[in-house]
């Protein structure tokens, strides 16, 4: 009983010592909040739905930390939107812009969004969910020809190409459909 207790103390105080934790700013708040999900947050602004999901998939703003999502929604970036105007209205962005930040990964008590906002918060700032180092941990096994050699998937920019459920915001591995590689393991 004594060394359950021992290793419980021992546990929490390395928790509370770790970089990670430190780093998670209401670490408290989400351990605490019995709303907390495991993936990411679904897409429910139906302006965000209508305006980015109308040249891409409206991926869900906890794929990013908001300090990415300030640069990706300033207006000269949206003039030059990776090769596409996507300027939008004051009023638009300032509803996508706010909408962006309320759900960005480090405001989320989803799982995995807190999971991006750690590896986000040493200073990175990704401009493409592909160039978050947890995003590419979680895809580094998967052979190039099974993605960019895919005529069906093209990139890893195309989530929704290989998860099945990622309107849902669910990314889990179980939801994972790989076309043309039926048998993928």
């Amino acid at each position: 009983m004594r060394t359950n207790i021992k290793a419980a103390l021992l546990a929490a105080a390395l928790l509370m010592s770790s970089g990670p934790a430190l780093a998670e700013g209401n670490f408290w708040l989400w351990l605490v909040n019995f709303s907390r999900q495991k993936e990411v947050q679904a897409v429910d602004n139906k302006v965000w739905k209508e305006e980015c999901g109308s040249c891409h998939f409206a991926y869900q703003p906890g794929l990013l930390p908001g300090k990415s999502w300030v640069k990706l929604l300033d207006e000269k970036a949206l003039a030059d939107h990776f090769g596409e105007d996507a300027s939008l209205d004051k009023e638009t962005l300032k509803e996508v812009s706010d909408y962006a930040m309320a759900n960005a990964a480090e405001n989320s008590m989803y799982k995995r969004s807190r999971k991006i906002a750690l590896a986000t918060a040493d200073g990175e700032v990704p401009l493409r969910i592909t160039e978050v180092r947890y995003i590419k941990r979680k895809h580094h096994d998967i052979p190039e020809k099974m993605v960019k050699g895919n005529k069906d998937v093209k990139s890893q920019a195309y989530c929704n190409a290989c998860h099945t459920k990622a309107e849902e915001g669910i990314f889990d591995e179980d939801t994972v459909d790989i076309p043309n590689f039926p048998d993928r393991d």
